[in-house]
């Protein structure tokens, strides 16, 4: 191990002091004490370890307790925690001596934040079990999960030293996971530097071009801001309002978002720019009362676009955010979003929930309200002890990226949902029982089905039944993990009570035959009810869906023939899912099981025809040319996806373990299947000159075209074979030449 030098103890000093001169929370001697305890114990157990970058491995720790302090305002204790976070995981501290040293409050909280052993279900991937204990101890110490995303953050921010099929697998779960939480949280800054540095490090190219755009757009940006605020400025001066007025563009992330979403360029996103205003109010007026009198000052100048109110003043969202946002038309016809917010709720907005603390003078792990109902409910799924970890992960997912809708009980009681959900989402939102026994609901005294989709104001009276249970078909509406975890848990429990129920009465039905159950007895059984299982024959008996008045005509039966067809087919099935496997010299070194991970996984053309070693993904059809990267199944065949494909940041957020890098080699004798979507002016002979630019001048080959007109404009979907996204991207280029044709996209999700 390196000891470090004279200049990395200079520098680790500096930093540390640099952490205790901004320390707000921390200034008393007690505060100060714990501090310099916990940094000499985390210093000292850390001596000699670097990390990949090459840097002692203490100014992590120590970042991470900045990141604490200076960007989330935390106090002293998670300052200490964020110090000692690694210590239990990396040295030999036992999380006893920990509480022997710092109490039983700090030890829980590193507890919750030490990372579990790299042993797993074979079912479950580090990440899905990993997070989930991290969730668990949220109803003991929120601030677990505060300090687990700052230590996400100084990883990322440190994220280049690490080889390029780890930077995949880390920024693929912060943007899975990590930055939709911080936005749960009401850490809106960290959250959008969770998502800028994500997209720096799985589209490098990307990233830099619309950052290099943005920032070669600034002095016009400026010039509109400062026209645009101009006249406000004059209007709230004359007012007498103390105020601050800034410009911000939209985050790098965000942009990529509305251009891949929107199918729109760069130069169509119309609100790049947000203007905020954040003022001073006065002590004895409500500051909802002056965020609206300020919005009325404002479209005294600029006219509103009134789909576009965004009112949080009246009734703030879970995570504690309060703001008024409009949209209002600015000069030479830009639409200009601006947020108003008074100090405090600034202060909020953009530290999140230790702000809270800071204004009601609470201790973090003292402060109730919506948050901690839904912690609680995260809580609730967690303690299901049959709850796999990866379904939990999607479902927390699905919850923490909704957007929120408010309604009302008949006795005008609030409850939060996301957005989409149901009248049954609201039923087992306010209890399982009721969910599983509601047959309908009254909205704004309408009645109306389990499936209605909720609005935000409505009001909901959940109708119950006592002999109702839940249906498969409830799982296909539902959105809430609340929900969905309640409905397949009854299921869990009706299906177990069929099966006894069914077991017991076959057995006293053969019994009464006088056969004793056996294996021998069930290989004649199974087969002629046609089932696969004991399981599934019992629950079919126990639900009334076999009966066993012919169980003795069955018995007697010769079955032979009939059993022989039955082990075929499940022979079948399972020699079907089978892959050839190549013999010992055939190519090693490009089978996954075997690939350096450290390099990229080369796509060569004939691989996909004859040993099948790769295979392109349906969900995003992915071409030679694209930017990709592939996913080991389970009979180690890479499956290709597009970089940008959703299903394979879900892949990567969940089966780290399983990616690897991957690159084409150079294709020309295979054709891949792609579609474009042309829209135009519709005019005589356009199709003819589409079929020509193709087939004749491009000689690419049709697979399959249609084309509607209505209104005088024309929409077209054309499947082709080509061999590459050059080969792809120069066929969009000749077709957006012809006469008529307004945009040509490629769709990446079709049926082939």
């Amino acid at each position: 191990m390196l000891q470090q030098t004279d200049e990395e103890k200079q520098i680790i000093e500096s930093r540390y002091r640099d952490l205790l001169s901004n320390c707000v929370r921390c200034q008393s001697p007690e505060d100060m004490a714990l501090i310099e305890k916990a940094f000499k114990i985390a210093n000292e157990s850390h001596q000699g370890v670097r990390r990949k970058s090459g840097e002692p491995y203490i100014i992590h720790p120590i970042e991470v307790a900045k990141i604490v302090a200076f960007e989330i305002g935390l106090d002293a204790k998670a300052i200490c925690c964020a110090l000692l976070h690694d210590v239990v995981e990396d040295t030999d501290y036992t999380i006893e001596d920990i509480e022997r040293l710092f109490g039983k409050k700090i030890a829980n909280i590193i507890d919750g934040l030490t990372k579990i052993p790299e042993v797993f279900d074979a079912s479950a991937s580090a990440q899905a079990e990993n997070f989930r204990k991290i969730l668990l101890t949220l109803s003991d110490d929120i601030r677990v999960i505060f300090i687990k995303i700052a230590d996400r953050l100084h990883n990322m921010r440190t994220l280049d030293s690490m080889p390029a099929n780890k930077k995949l697998k880390i920024a693929s779960e912060t943007i899975y996971l990590y930055a939709p939480l911080a936005q749960r949280l009401g850490l809106y800054t960290i959250k959008s530097e969770l998502e800028d540095l994500s997209l720096k490090y799985r589209y490098p190219q990307v990233y830099e071009e619309i950052k290099n755009r943005i920032e070669g757009d600034s002095k016009r940006r400026m010039h509109i801001i400062n026209t645009f605020s101009l006249p406000i400025i004059h209007k709230l001066e004359e007012n007498n309002i103390e105020f601050n007025i800034s410009g911000r563009p939209k985050s790098i992330y965000s942009v990529w978002k509305k251009i891949q979403t929107k199918n729109v360029i760069f130069e169509d996103i119309y609100d790049l720019l947000a203007i905020r205003i954040v003022f001073e109010p006065y002590p004895h007026i409500p500051e909802k009362t002056q965020c609206w009198h300020i919005y009325s000052l404002i479209t005294d100048i600029y006219k509103p676009k009134p789909d576009r109110i965004r009112d949080w003043v009246s009734t703030p969202k879970a995570n504690g955010y309060e703001a008024l946002h409009c949209t209002v038309m600015g000069p030479n016809g830009h639409w200009m979003e601006v947020q108003i917010r008074s100090r405090r709720m600034d202060e909020i907005a953009e530290r999140g929930l230790a702000s809270h603390w800071k204004y009601k003078g609470e201790d973090p792990s003292a402060h109730e309200g919506e948050i901690e109902k839904w912690i609680k409910q995260v809580r609730s799924m967690l303690e299901n002890p049959q709850t796999d970890a990866l379904e939990f992960l999607d479902e927390f997912k699905l919850n923490l990226f909704s957007s929120e809708i408010i309604v009302f009980t008949p006795k005008g009681e609030t409850k939060t949902l996301p957005k989409g959900a149901t009248t049954l989402d609201l039923a087992y939102e306010i209890h399982s029982e009721i969910g599983n026994k509601a047959i309908g609901a009254k909205v704004n005294h309408k009645l109306v089905p389990l499936s209605h989709t909720l609005s935000s104001g409505d009001q909901v009276e959940i109708i119950t039944a006592s002999t109702q249970k839940p249906s498969w078909e409830s799982l296909k509406f539902v959105v809430t993990a609340k929900a969905k975890a309640a409905i397949k848990s009854a299921f869990k429990a009706e299906t177990k009570n069929r099966i006894e129920r069914g077991k017991q009465i076959v057995e006293d039905k053969l019994a009464e035959l006088g056969v004793l159950p056996s294996s021998r007895v069930f290989k004649k059984i199974l087969p002629e009810y046609d089932v696969l299982s004991k399981d599934e024959f019992y629950s079919k008996v126990g639900s009334g869906l076999i009966s066993l008045e012919d169980l003795k005509k069955v018995l007697k039966k010769n079955t032979k023939s009939k059993w022989v067809r039955y082990w075929e087919i499940q022979l079948q099935k399972t020699t079907s899912r089978k892959r050839k496997k190549p013999s010992d010299d055939e190519g090693l070194k490009d089978q996954p099981g075997k690939t350096d991970k450290k390099e990229p996984y080369l796509l060569r053309e004939s691989e996909i025809g004859e040993d099948l070693t790769y295979m392109v993904a349906r969900c995003c059809n992915p071409i030679p040319g694209d930017e990709v990267i592939g996913y080991q199944s389970d009979d180690e065949i890479v499956i290709i996806h597009k970089a940008t494909c959703a299903e394979a940041v879900r892949l990567m957020s969940r089966y780290g373990h399983r990616i690897v890098s991957a690159k084409w080699t150079t294709h020309k004798v295979l054709s891949y299947l792609a579609r474009i979507e042309i829209k135009g002016m519709d005019r005589i002979g356009i199709l003819s000159e589409l079929v020509k630019v193709i087939s004749d001048e491009l000689q690419v080959n049709i697979r399959k075209l249609n084309i509607e007109s209505h209104d005088g404009i024309f929409e077209s979907s054309i499947d082709l074979y080509v061999h590459n996204s050059s080969n792809l991207n120069n066929l969009i280029g000749n077709v957006m030449k012809i006469k008529g044709v307004d945009s040509v996209q490629r769709v990446e999700k079709f049926d082939s």
